[in-house]
Formats: C-alpha cells, sequence, structure tokens
C-alpha cells in the first residue's frame, strides 16, 4: 500500500512540473523574385518574448510581431537594392504551471537586387 501512494505521488508531482508547448507559423514572399536579378545574402532573425502569468500581462500578437519585427530591422538593417524575401513568422507558446510564455521569431532572406 506505500508503494502504491508513492507512485501515485511521484506521477502527480511528474505531471505538475511538466510543460506543453504549441508552436505555430506562416510564411509569406515579400519581393518579387522572378527573374535572376538578384544574390541572397543572407538569412536574418528578430525574436520577442513575454511571459503572462494566469491569462494577465504581456502584449497581444500584432505587438508581438511588431516588436520582433523591429528587433529584425534594427540587427540586420539594409543596406541600397536590398530587400527582406521569404519572410516567416512563428510562434512558440509554453506553458508551466500558472505561467504562459509566447515567444515571436521572425526570419528572412536578405537579397540584393544586381544592377
Amino acid at each position: 500500500m506505500k508503494n502504491s501512494k508513492g507512485i501515485i505521488a511521484l506521477v502527480s508531482l511528474t505531471l505538475f512540473i511538466t510543460s506543453c508547448a504549441s508552436h505555430i507559423g506562416s510564411f509569406t514572399s515579400s519581393a518579387s523574385l522572378s527573374a535572376p536579378n538578384f544574390r541572397y545574402v543572407k538569412l536574418v532573425k528578430g525574436e520577442t518574448e513575454i511571459s503572462k502569468i494566469l491569462g494577465f500581462g504581456g502584449l497581444s500578437t500584432e505587438a508581438l510581431v511588431s516588436d520582433a519585427k523591429i528587433n529584425m530591422f534594427q540587427n540586420y538593417p539594409l543596406k541600397d537594392n536590398q530587400a527582406y524575401a521569404n519572410i516567416s513568422v512563428d510562434f512558440k507558446n509554453s506553458n508551466f504551471l500558472l505561467v504562459t510564455k509566447t515567444k515571436v521569431t521572425i526570419t528572412a532572406d536578405i537579397i540584393e537586387f544586381i544592377k
């Protein structure tokens, strides 16, 4: 009987301290790449993350995406004849007890148009 109580307590503790995560993403192309008049420069990204306790706190989804975009623009500013292409927006939601963390990552290719 003692053994079964210990096992139940261990399983309950394990379920209590584990977390869950989900991922969602979208992809768009923002530059016209139909002609071979460009070269690939590099892949860049911007990120932002918030935590909510019992659903309170943090920013709206639109504000998170905007913050991640600003982060990317500040870290990887474009030069003349460059553009962001193949933009991807990914969301990761993690739940741990009463806390939910949301992380938004925006990735894009920087391409440079050839004169």
